[in-house]
């Protein structure tokens, strides 16, 4: 079964709608600039009320390696999300500072991309259009992509069918479940029951 990533929950609304509807995974963005920025705070609240059967991805761009490796360490998140120009002696560090899992996002414009995102020394990869602006991109790029990856971009219920045919091992959806800027409940029950329907059918 297709993996489910929500991304940029920062309400305990949120945290009770992926509760019901248990996604494999949810992302708390730590990218200040965002408009879905948590601070570690808010985070660690909101992972305290988080089913312990839904695993919390923190999402960074170019933090500082010490305080990735700390909110690991200490339970804040159980994986790190590397969104920036995070290179391989940064994942090197991370990877002597903790022993839980790192997943790369990669921006697929161009083939060199596909290039350097099969070549991520870390545990995951993640195929983006953009940087989570909730942007598609060329699918026809990664057909022949041979590593497990999570799949963002625009995603949504409406969409769905395209990216679930290149077999990806989780789909991530952070706008495409939002309405008005915000996690949107029956959205976010559309995007799993979609995927559902279409592994039921076997396509």
């Amino acid at each position: 079964m297709t993996k489910i990533k929500f991304c940029g929950l920062s309400r305990e609304q949120d945290i009770q709608a992926a509760n019901q509807l248990l996604p494999d995974y949810i992302g708390f963005v730590f990218a200040k600039n965002s408009k879905r920025y948590v601070s570690e705070v808010q985070a660690a609240k909101l992972k305290s009320l988080l089913s312990p059967a839904i695993k919390a991805v923190g999402v960074f761009v170019d933090e500082k390696v010490e305080v990735v490796a700390d909110l690991l360490n200490r339970g804040v998140i159980d994986i790190a999300q590397l969104h920036g120009n995070e290179d391989g002696s940064y994942v090197d560090r991370l990877k002597s500072l903790t022993d839980k899992k790192i997943l790369q996002a990669f921006k697929i414009n161009a083939k060199q991309d596909v290039l350097r995102a099969k070549s991520s020394g870390c545990d995951f990869v993640l195929l983006d259009g953009g940087s989570g602006d909730g942007k598609t991109f060329d699918y026809s790029l990664i057909k022949d992509f041979d590593r497990p990856f999570f799949l963002a971009g625009g995603l949504t219920a409406d969409n769905l069918q395209s990216a679930l045919s290149l077999k990806p091992y989780a789909v991530d959806c952070s706008s495409g479940i939002e309405t008005n800027g915000a996690k949107d409940p029956a959205k976010m029950a559309d995007f799993i029951q979609t995927i559902r329907r279409f592994e039921l059918k076997g396509e």
